[in-house]
């Protein structure tokens, strides 16, 4: 545990609680809410329990609550509050985000099983998936690039939810097949590496029973040829996050349609968000963009 980050800065508490550094100052010095340290040289840092605290004030005053109400309670009274709050509405879920960057921060396993579980018996782990779990991703690129987090932070939180994406996988192997001939295969491109939303992609297929083939990470083009032999007719689909990267990305779209596409019953879905760098009225054809995982998954629905 002494390994563990204990000592954030105050724009370390506004990356991760959404509340400017300028406001937290404020509610520190008009009502006492916050008391920050001070190292050896001088420089103002905050406890993992002030860390909590701005979450969980972030939290009821996003619900209503003012801060003059919320200043004048202890910190078990605030954390009570916050459970009552987070109760009442079960898709309300800035709670669970909270707790889950919590546990993220601190390499916390229990904390984050605790929070899965807790979603877990008022949600559907679709529902999970969507409220709680992708806007948490959506927040670690920033909090990354901010320096808030480090890749050891990420890894964390990313294998833990690949666990349970896995574990719902599992669950769903034995279901029946529906009458579909496509195989969807899912695969990403060279040193291409976050799989997040293609394993969630691939336990939705499963869920409806259609035939899928993971792949995983950085797949060359040439060795998804061999497929070919096999299946007659394929849905590839990738997510590309940071590959290709947009100098090439048309080239790489060009290139696997010539290669898989060509003359070919085969299509390839892509999502992510290099697809920003996309020129849409030149994509080749076969090639369908898709804006968010659930605009893919309900395509399979009509």
């Amino acid at each position: 545990m002494n390994n563990l980050r204990t000592e954030f800065s105050i724009k370390d508490l506004e990356n991760l609680s959404g509340i400017k550094a300028h406001t937290i100052r404020i509610w520190e010095k008009r009502y006492n809410l916050f008391q920050p340290k001070r190292t050896g040289t001088n420089i103002r840092y905050y406890s993992t329990e002030s860390l909590q605290k701005i979450l969980n004030v972030a939290f009821l005053n996003n619900n209503g609550y003012k801060i003059s109400k919320i200043s004048r309670l202890n910190n078990q009274d605030i954390s009570s509050l916050v459970k009552e709050v987070a109760a009442k509405d079960l898709y309300k879920d800035d709670h669970s985000i909270s707790a889950l960057k919590l546990a993220m921060l601190t390499f916390d396993q229990h904390l984050f099983s605790k929070t899965y579980n807790e979603l877990l018996s008022k949600k559907t782990f679709k529902e999970i998936f969507y409220d709680a779990f992708l806007p948490l991703l959506n927040e670690i690129g920033l909090l990354w690039q901010t320096g808030t987090i480090t890749p050891a932070h990420e890894h964390f939180i990313s294998t833990r939810i690949k666990q349970k994406i896995l574990l719902n996988i599992e669950k769903t192997q034995d279901k029946e097949k529906n009458n579909c001939k496509k195989t969807f295969v899912f695969f990403l491109p060279e040193n291409e590496i976050h799989d997040i939303g293609l394993l969630f992609i691939n336990y939705k297929l499963i869920n409806r029973g259609y035939e899928t083939l993971f792949l995983g990470q950085s797949i060359p083009t040439d060795n998804l040829k061999d497929l070919l032999k096999f299946y007659n007719e394929i849905i590839f689909i990738s997510y590309f996050t940071v590959k290709p990267d947009k100098e090439h990305l048309t080239n790489y779209l060009e290139d696997f349609y010539q290669k898989l596409l060509k003359d070919k019953p085969n299509e390839l879905w892509i999502l992510g968000y290099m697809l920003e760098h996309l020129d849409y009225d030149n994509i080749p054809e076969k090639i369908i963009p898709f804006l968010s995982i659930e605009k893919l998954v309900n395509k399979l629905q009509n």
